[in-house]
């Protein structure tokens, strides 16, 4: 991804595994920032949009649940992606987590295994997306797209096979989807097709229905 300030949050009351975080997962272009707790989360988030949540699944004066369930109840923030980091799972939590809506979110145990961070990986063939790095990739080449059709890649990754009308993707993806003419999805998925080249094919057009993300 071209941006220089992928902001990334941590929440975790403890903060030598705040530290310790930011240290295992270093990446030069990602601005970090981290809180103790659920209210000071989300009054960050209220003021910024994090590309990347890493939280405790169970701090002192709560659960990580609640802001997990808060985010994907905002349409803005639905698409966000979320990694729970927990010592164990219980199945409560398991369910609770399978029913939120958008994209499923896993408890990853502490601490971060490579495997774990290859598991968040989006592959679509040869095209690979990492929510981590916001990085992406066609075979071993590593592509670079702009920060909106990055998070138009993001979302059809995450809905394989599924078509999406432009309205739709306006409302997913843009906040100011009112006030945008829907020929600027056309406009979004052409620099996108241009950036992935050989894989550009994966893109797919739906005649009088929208586009699509070709199902492996």
């Amino acid at each position: 991804m071209t941006t220089a300030n992928t902001i990334v949050l941590v929440v975790d009351d403890k903060p030598a595994i705040a530290e310790l975080l930011k240290f295992s997962l270093h990446e030069d272009e990602w601005v970090w920032h981290s809180v103790p707790s659920l209210a000071q989360a989300w009054d960050f988030i209220g003021r910024e949009r994090p590309e990347l949540l890493l939280q405790e699944s169970m701090l002192r004066h709560g659960s990580g649940m609640r802001l997990l369930a808060r985010l994907r109840g905002e349409r803005r923030l639905r698409e966000c992606p979320v990694i729970l980091l927990a010592a164990e799972c219980a199945d409560g939590e398991r369910a609770q987590l399978a029913a939120l809506p958008a994209p499923a979110t896993e408890f990853i145990p502490q601490p971060l295994p490579a495997e774990a961070i290859d598991a968040r990986l989006l592959r679509s063939g040869r095209l690979v997306l990492d929510p981590l790095s916001c990085s992406v990739r066609v075979g071993n080449h590593k592509v670079e797209v702009r920060h909106a059709e990055y998070r138009l890649l993001r979302f059809l990754l995450c809905h394989p096979g599924q078509v999406f009308s432009r309205a739709q993707l306006l409302e997913q993806l843009w906040e100011a989807h009112d006030t945008l003419d829907q020929r600027t999805v056309d406009v979004h998925v052409l620099r996108l097709r241009k950036a992935l080249g050989r894989a550009k094919s994966l893109i797919k057009t739906v005649r009088g229905a929208g586009y699509m993300l070709a199902a492996n």
